[in-house]
């Protein structure tokens, strides 16, 4: 009985939530709207909704300079998943290896620290002169903006498991690979997924900075070259296009930390 009460209020919660959630978008396109019919401010400025989306028509039915909307969407895509993919599999273990073990850490950790604060186009204009204006460079940029909340997040969670699960571990026998695989990974987990979401999201961003220079497709390249003519409306479909995919992916992310996390908040 009180679960099933725990439930349906779940639901409502839950319901309540997407509401208000549809709410504030509806309230943000009103505004926009509001603003757009009475000149408020200029086209330029802000373009009106209706002719944002002519333009997003016109840009998915010929593309935007020669090129269709799918390969500036294929372009980004490809970039952000190769630089996050290799972000993953080098960080995590690094990340996991510097909180368990010191030596890793002071080994590795400095190095992340030091470079973690500095604006991406700060070191991308060497990585330009070290890989070229190729996507070597482009991938590279964002695999280090990935890869810094990712390792961060990794060492955070291993030093806050709780030691008590690790010595009752070894006092039952385990050795270090029991402990690490049986104890640490699962328990860092839920702290890794949510660090990916975070490190895809800070690629993201950084893509329109890796398609700044020398780049002729991608979205963020597409939303530049439009900025240099004052094609605010080309900029707006790019941005939204940007945000929606952004939510997609992030979706996804949940969707798999759902899966494979389960027991998250049950620790």
């Amino acid at each position: 009985m009180i679960k099933g009460e725990m439930t349906q209020n779940m639901k409502k919660k839950i319901s309540t939530n997407r509401l208000l959630t549809i709410g504030t978008w509806l309230a943000i396109l009103m505004i926009w709207f509001v603003i757009t019919k009475y000149n408020l401010v200029s086209a330029i400025v802000v373009p009106a909704p209706g002719d944002v989306f002519r333009t997003f028509i016109d840009i998915l039915k010929n593309g935007y300079n020669g090129t269709s909307l799918w390969v500036h969407l294929g372009t980004s895509f490809y970039r952000l998943f190769v630089a996050s993919l290799l972000a993953i599999i080098t960080a995590v273990p690094l990340g996991l290896l510097s909180g368990y073990f010191e030596k890793t850490r002071a080994i590795v950790d400095s190095i992340v620290q030091f470079y973690r604060p500095l604006p991406p186009l700060a070191y991308y204009v060497v990585l330009i002169l070290w890989l070229g204006i190729g996507e070597s460079s482009k991938v590279t940029l964002l695999y280090l903006a990935a890869f810094a909340p990712i390792y961060v997040a990794c060492v955070s969670a291993v030093t806050n498991i709780n030691q008590d699960y690790i010595l009752s571990a070894k006092s039952l026998g385990a050795n270090q690979r029991n402990v690490f695989f049986y104890i640490v990974l699962p328990a860092c987990l839920p702290e890794i997924f949510t660090s990916i979401r975070t490190a895809v999201g800070v690629a993201y961003t950084t893509l329109v900075s890796a398609e700044m220079v020398a780049a002729t497709s991608g979205i963020g390249w597409m939303v530049i070259d439009a900025s240099r003519y004052l094609k605010s409306t080309v900029i707006f479909v790019g941005i939204i296009i940007m945000g929606i995919s952004g939510l997609l992916i992030d979706l996804a992310l949940r969707k798999l930390e759902d899966k494979f996390v389960y027991w998250k908040g049950y620790q």
